[in-house]
């Protein structure tokens, strides 16, 4: 068997860098780092159809039983959470939290991030750039499955929820929001324990695709990739005007990724995260916190 790839991340409130704790981990350590795990992944659950079942069986009523052992084990502040009663542990992974919880900057240069995760920036798109660092990844042509040449020599960040992160993702800038897109693709895990192994899997998962004409940031591309027992992204808002911090959608059980491609010269990332995503560090932050300024004042 392979080295085991070791996960850390810097907390941004307070700088200090820590290994990350992975849900399952064993058993995703074995689906991407033993070739008979592998082989079970790629024969059995790589697919809608497991994907689809999982999600059934995290609705079932029995499954509210692992709610608090989840919350202990991650240490999860239900302080922040509404008032609510979950009949399921699925009705606890897509829970709201009070608006106190994650307050918008309302400084309109403001770059807000879209929710809560591990984050990786890209201040330059240029020809070399794949996503994520590390590895052969997908280019913005291939994860939007589309037309990119709008995102040419742009910038572009990476936001991974990890599955004791609050799921529901917000609109960082107000605009216009196009209908999403919907991409088919596999179900891989999107932590970095797999992106070792399928550095592209961003263009292999299935994805929504989002185009948002923001007020302050020009063109975004709003993409949330579905991962191993996701097999189902909500997008809860209605195409037309939306509203920075408005909620955008949920993942349902499972980790996930959201991805913000821009155009060229409209965003600067805060220096501090992009001096550690050059090093391959992700940082922590939360939805609604500013990780960046607009480039056009």
């Amino acid at each position: 068997m392979p080295p085991s790839t070791l996960v850390r991340f810097r907390k941004r409130d307070s700088g200090e860098i820590v290994e990350e704790a992975i849900f399952s981990e064993r058993t995703l350590r074995w689906f991407y780092e033993h070739p008979v795990g592998s082989l079970v992944f790629r024969g059995l659950l790589n697919n809608r159809p497991f994907c689809d079942w999982y999600g059934r069986q995290m609705d079932r009523p029995r499954t509210a039983a692992r709610i608090p052992d989840f919350i202990a084990q991650f240490g999860i502040d239900m302080a922040e959470a509404e008032p609510a009663t979950y009949k399921s542990f699925n009705a606890f992974f897509t829970r709201r939290l009070l608006p106190t919880a994650r307050p918008f900057d309302q400084d309109p240069r403001a770059l807000c991030a879209a929710g809560d995760g591990k984050a990786l920036v890209y201040p330059v798109l240029d020809e070399d750039v794949r996503l994520p660092i590390k590895g052969t990844a997908c280019s913005p042509e291939a994860l939007l499955a589309g037309e990119a040449a709008a995102f040419a020599g742009g910038a572009a960040l990476i936001l991974r929820l990890a599955p004791y992160d609050y799921h529901r993702f917000h609109f960082p800038d107000g605009g216009m929001a196009a209908a999403a897109r919907r991409v088919p693709g596999g179900y891989h895990s999107v932590n970095p324990i797999a992106l070792a192994k399928v550095p592209d899997l961003f263009c292999r998962n299935k994805r929504d695709v989002t185009i948002v004409e923001t007020d302050h940031f020009g063109k975004v591309a709003i993409i949330e990739v579905a991962a191993i027992t996701i097999g189902t992204i909500v997008q809860t808002y209605q195409p037309g005007r939306v509203e920075r911090g408005q909620e955008k959608g949920y993942f349902q059980y499972g980790g996930s990724t959201v991805v913000l491609l821009f155009e060229p010269g409209r965003v600067r990332f805060d220096d501090d995260l992009v001096a550690d995503s050059v090093a391959g560090l992700e940082v922590a932050v939360k939805c609604g916190s500013r990780i960046g300024l607009s480039a056009r004042g």
